[in-house]
């Protein structure tokens, strides 16, 4: 049975930082991109960022570009760095991994796996 599991989450303040884990069992993920994704209280799921099955290749969303950075650990192992975390970062942060490309998991419906996420809560 495949599984993601998220590791990090927490209460952090404005400025502070976090670094999510997600660990990855049930298969190799060595040809797959992995990735994150978010969703705010009463908002819809975005894309945060994601990382090539070789690491290679990297894409961001606008709105976490040079603050955050995602790195593979292994086949199984994506990580996501947070820096100068911001109050609307605040969110349900999952992981996700797609036998697709990097570039094509900005949207959500190329996923197939999802990990069951991790809280995020930055206060001001």
């Amino acid at each position: 049975q495949v599984q993601l599991v998220e590791s990090g989450g927490g209460l952090v303040q404005t400025g502070g930082s976090l670094r999510l884990s997600c660990a990855a069992s049930g298969r190799t993920f060595s040809s797959y991109a992995m990735g994150w994704f978010r969703q705010a209280p009463g908002k819809e799921r975005e894309f945060v960022a994601s990382v090539s099955y070789n690491n290679y290749n990297t894409y961001y969303a606008d709105s976490v570009t040079g603050r955050f950075t995602i790195s593979r650990d292994g086949a199984n192992t994506v990580n996501l760095q947070m820096n100068n975390l911001k109050p609307e970062d605040t969110a349900v942060y999952s992981c996700a991994a797609t036998i697709a490309t990097s570039r094509s998991m900005r949207s959500s419906s190329r996923v197939d796996y999802w990990g069951q996420g991790t809280l995020v809560t930055v206060s001001s």
